[in-house]
């Protein structure tokens, strides 16, 4: 076989991989010549100032580069930045956000005796900052409101969205999540949506630089960078680690490979551990340990018949996020439909911001209606205070003894702590939903798991008054844990509410509490078993859903049967080819008309049959050589032709065509029928055939 004929028979695979291996044989020589190389250019340059210590300073550099590439690859370097980056940031963001709730706490209070000033103190504050946040968010960059972690998932499938990947998103979107954790309980959001998406925009502009600064010049996928930043804004958020790669797999990825197991791991861990260490230097600790203290009994934590209490706390989780779950469809429906919504939330963003703002924090203000909810609560009391271990019936009918700290005393404010969890689950029930429908940054996850700490404290408090009123007859049955029953319900619910079982391992991340394991497992099952039942679609699914977004996995969950189209009847236009015999003239004509790296080759127009593809960069070649030679050639005497890996029939799904083109990393299909070539799938048209589909539902 002769060698032109080698070579035109040789798979895109092998010419990258002898690429690769020229450029690794020649990397050592190039970097020994490349410190003299720019040294002498930087000194013949007489333009720019300072040339002498700019070619040293180079010079260094690249010998660090050198000295940092012999240990590990650059991006295990990146991924150690992503995760001690997003860790001060989590750090920064949890100072300012203290800071200005204290100085809210320290104005409400100075107005003491001032009924009508503390009012509008505690309204105002938080309609301002939700007005300040929805305004900035609006004006700057409209992709930052919202949680993120939709269109995070779409794009970890494989669709691009660079706009909401901007260097402005993520500038609007830090400050903006600021002023909306800011607002406190009163809102009641949280940080972890939005905080995951900051870490995906970092993760984005790491992986650029690696791939500049990597001595082969080889290309990185920036995908593999993304999956891992996933991961890391949730360990840098809770200090994590392991919950946090285990909700990048439930969540974010439809498809986790296992290339991406060490990067995760190894970049939460930076994430987490530089997080617990800020909290250690800030004097909040001695030594880095759990974020939220408990002090549950080590030596009988649960009885065994309590087991079946915590099988019924997941049923009764489960059952409350499908009422939870299908409030939150109808109030995103309602605001897609109602023509007063639909002009609100497109034009007077700021308004309807301040508006529901204003609202929420009447009703909870503390005088009135809020003593009932523990409203002078962070979102961090409000979860430590519902961990507590001891017996709050038990405890507020005996007045020699007194409940505890502040945040207890605010739940018995009313005479009756068992009331206030009452009041507490219910209003804070729709009023959550109405938040969601506010255009700003916001997190829903720790809402969600606050509110399954009340229910599960709720009915551990039950268990408690029953065993302390003597109506058992095992009087062991006093020693009841009522904070246990809040740990698992808070991963009950909020792991029914998202359909993943991470919180569970979050929950016992959190507080170090590991002897709940088994309840605590057990019960976000149950609770999962039930929100699963009947294909109902999670949180997050239903706002990729109300969103529209090209997100296969959130689609197949609204319709099981709209992926099963086949792609025949949803392929665009006749796609750009070329015939094997063409010239210079059809070869410019597809590269004038034609983005795709992967252009088809057929036999001829007429027959349509497909004999491979042929890539961008050999077409422009052949077209250089063309106008440097009179000699007129054909396609095939001047390209290689490579053979389809992969070629799909019209009568194949959507789905299938997508699991190829993510799992397989192929950027093109080839759809043939017979043999005759019917149209391409790239990954932008296959973001065009799912949104086509979502405006279906």
């Amino acid at each position: 076989m002769t060698p032109t004929l080698q070579d035109k028979m040789k798979s895109p695979e092998e010419a990258a991989g002898s690429e690769t291996v020229g450029e690794n044989d020649d990397w050592e020589q190039e970097n020994q010549t490349d410190t003299s190389c720019n040294k002498i250019v930087l000194l013949a340059d007489p333009w720019k100032p300072c040339r002498r210590s700019r070619a040293t300073v180079k010079e260094w550099l690249l010998k660090l580069r050198c000295c940092l590439g012999t240990v590990c690859g650059m991006e295990w370097y990146g991924y150690a930045a992503l995760g001690i980056s997003m860790a001060i940031l989590s750090f920064l963001m949890d100072l300012s956000v203290a800071k200005l709730l204290r100085a809210h706490q320290w104005l409400y209070m100075k107005l003491e005796g001032n009924s009508l000033l503390q009012f509008f103190c505690w309204t105002l504050y938080p309609a301002c900052l939700c007005a300040v946040a929805s305004s900035f968010s609006d004006n700057i960059c409209p992709f930052s409101t919202g949680s993120g972690i939709p269109e995070v998932r779409t794009m970890l499938a494989g669709i691009e969205m660079p706009h909401y990947l901007s260097l402005t998103n993520m500038f609007t979107k830090f400050l903006g999540l600021i002023c909306t954790l800011a607002a406190g309980s009163t809102i009641f959001l949280g940080k972890v949506g939005p905080f995951v998406h900051l870490s995906t925009m970092v993760g984005a502009y790491l992986s650029n630089l690696c791939t500049l600064i990597q001595a082969n010049k080889k290309e990185k996928a920036a995908g593999e960078m993304l999956v891992v930043a996933a991961a890391v804004g949730v360990a840098s958020c809770f200090g994590a680690p392991i919950s946090g790669v285990l909700f990048n797999v439930e969540v974010m990825c439809s498809h986790f490979a296992l290339r991406h197991y060490c990067p995760c791991f190894f970049s939460a861990a930076c994430g987490a551990l530089t997080f617990r260490l800020f909290s250690v230097w800030s004097g909040d600790g001695e030594t880095p340990q759990a974020l939220f203290k408990t002090n549950f009994p080590s030596a009988l934590p649960f009885y065994p018949l309590e087991i079946l209490l915590f099988a019924i706390l997941g049923l009764l989780c489960g059952a409350v996020s499908c009422c939870y779950l299908l409030c939150h469809r109808r109030i995103l429906q309602f605001t897609k439909t109602n023509p007063i919504f639909i002009r609100m939330l497109t034009t007077e963003k700021g308004l309807y911001s301040v508006m529901v703002a204003l609202f929420l924090a009447s009703l909870t203000f503390p005088p009135s209606a809020g003593q009932y909810m523990a409203s002078k609560l962070t979102m961090k009391q409000l979860l430590t205070s519902l961990l507590d271990s001891r017996q709050w019936s038990s405890q507020s009918h005996n007045a020699s003894v007194q409940l505890g700290p502040k945040p207890l005393l605010e739940w018995s404010s009313p005479g009756n702590p068992v009331l206030s969890l009452a009041v507490f689950l219910f209003m804070k029930m729709w009023m959550l939903v109405l938040a969601c429908t506010l255009p700003l940054p916001a997190g829903y996850f720790m809402p969600v798991f606050v509110y399954g700490a009340a229910l599960g404290r709720l009915l551990g408090e039950g268990v408690a008054y029953v065993s302390s009123t003597g109506l058992t007859s095992d009087q062991q049955w006093a020693s009841i844990n009522p904070g246990g029953y809040a740990l698992a319900g808070a991963a009950a619910f909020s792991g029914a509410v998202t359909h993943t079982l991470s919180p569970a391992l979050l929950a016992l991340e959190l507080t170090g509490q590991f002897s709940h394991a088994a309840p605590i497992l057990l019960a976000t099952l149950l609770a999962n078993a039930l929100a699963r039942s009947g294909h109902c679609q999670s949180f997050y699914d239903a706002l990729s859903i109300s969103k529209r977004l090209p997100h296969l996995p959130s689609l197949v969950k609204a319709c099981p049967r709209l992926p099963s189209t086949p792609v025949g009847q949803v392929l665009g236009g006749k796609s750009v080819q070329l015939q094997k015999a063409a010239g210079s003239v059809e070869v410019q004509h597809a590269v004038n008309t034609s983005t795709d790296t992967q252009i088809p080759v057929v036999d001829s127009h007429d027959s349509q049959i497909i004999l491979g593809f042929v890539l961008r960069s050999e077409l422009l070649m052949f077209l250089r050589r063309c106008k440097a030679e009179t000699l007129e050639k054909h396609l095939d005497e001047a390209c290689c032709i490579y053979p389809t890996s992969v070629l799909l029939s019209p009568h194949n799904t959507v789905q299938e065509a997508h699991s190829v083109l993510s799992l397989v990393g192929v950027q093109t299909l080839f759809v043939a029928d017979k043999g005759r070539l019917v149209g391409i799938i790239t990954w932008p048209e296959m973001k065009r055939i799912l949104e086509d589909l979502a405006k279906e539902i």
